[in-house]
């Protein structure tokens, strides 16, 4: 009887061995890739102009291509809410809940596999690997509080765990599996050699923001500053790009730092209120926060002088927009850096 899997593809190295060594086993294997909205390819490596070098590519589909498998790209932004406001077991470093992410995840595949008919579950964690989810006292809450029990198999790190229902019932040889274990990544390079891997995604690298130190000080600010842990995915994009200053609690300026990332904050023009230098070149800035009276119009605009070429001019005019409505032209002397707080700034 042919056995089928279910492997949750990140797009990282891990998994991609992980899935080629049940798939080395006569297994017929899927994949899944969960869409969170706070995944790190395909956004700013889209957008800034800096990053032209790096391929654009969505590493989870570059793994199904490699594997010859089929990908399953399946939209959680909004049950996933949950884990990054409550979590359970807590966060990591910043505002990563790893934990929980882990357990909703294979809960979620869990799920799908009772509803495709589908005999086990694979992932490509490595015991020790991460220090809040993937440690020896962590792997079996991850499989008990997913419902998936033993039909949770880790390949890449299996001889250093209890035998799961796919070894135990034949479905896979265990002999044929991995005991990889800490933080090091050369037993997996070498097995990707192995496998003739190639132009993979770098192995040392997260997939998710939430694990980034900047990107976490702003989803806090942004809590912070609307007295209530909410957000949506136009939040979570507009978080990963631009120059973050609050000069006040009650509005922010998200201020494009290159050509890239006005073109893409130029889609929110309808959604926000926007500066925009007209007498020199400058950044396009968009304010998120209740509309601004004058005295906050003409303090965010000399802020955005600041970082316009017109920033050693006497005046610099800016015309301010809300959506729907004509600009307003706004003369104002650029601020000096002296003159902008360094707590003002959003790492």
């Amino acid at each position: 009887m042919q056995r089928k899997a279910v492997s949750l593809i990140s797009g990282g190295l891990d998994s991609l061995l992980a899935t080629k060594a049940i798939m080395e086993q006569g297994i017929h294997v899927e994949g899944i890739n969960f869409f969170t909205g706070f995944c790190v390819e395909g956004h700013t490596h889209a957008i800034r102009k800096k990053d032209k070098a790096k391929p654009k590519r969505n590493n989870a589909l570059w793994v199904a291509e490699k594997l010859g498998i089929k990908l399953h790209i399946i939209d959680i932004v909004d049950e996933y809410k949950d884990v990054v406001i409550n979590p359970k077991h807590g966060y990591g470093a910043n505002l990563n809940p790893c934990l929980d992410c882990k357990i909703f995840m294979v809960h979620k595949a869990f799920e799908w596999i009772k509803k495709n008919n589908f005999d086990f579950i694979i992932t490509g964690e490595v015991m020790g690997q991460r220090p809040m989810s993937q440690r020896k006292q962590t792997m079996p809450i991850i499989s008990h509080e997913s419902g998936a029990e033993d039909l949770l198999l880790r390949p890449l790190c299996a001889k250093n765990l209890p035998e799961t229902k796919a070894e135990r019932e034949g479905w896979v040889n265990r002999d044929q599996l991995f005991d990889f274990s800490g933080r090091s990544r050369k037993p997996q390079i070498q097995l990707a050699k192995k496998y003739g891997f190639e132009d993979y995604a770098q192995p040392a690298g997260g997939c998710c923001f939430l694990t980034d130190e900047n990107y976490s000080v702003k989803l806090q600010d942004l809590w912070d500053n609307r007295g209530e842990k909410k957000y949506d995915l136009d939040d979570i994009m507009l978080l990963k790009v631009g120059r973050h200053i609050r000069p006040r609690p009650d509005y922010k300026i998200i201020m494009a730092r290159e050509e890239g990332e006005t073109r893409f904050l130029s889609g929110y023009k309808k959604q926000f209120q926007s500066i925009k230098t007209t007498s020199h070149a400058g950044p396009l800035a968009l304010i998120d926060g209740p509309p601004l009276d004058q005295d906050q119009i003409e303090l965010a605009s000399a802020i955005i002088a600041r970082f316009s070429k017109g920033k050693n001019a006497d005046r610099v005019e800016l015309d301010y927009s809300l959506p729907g409505s004509e600009p307003q032209t706004v003369s104002v002397k650029p601020l000096q850096p002296s003159e902008i707080p360094q707590n003002w700034y959003l790492l």
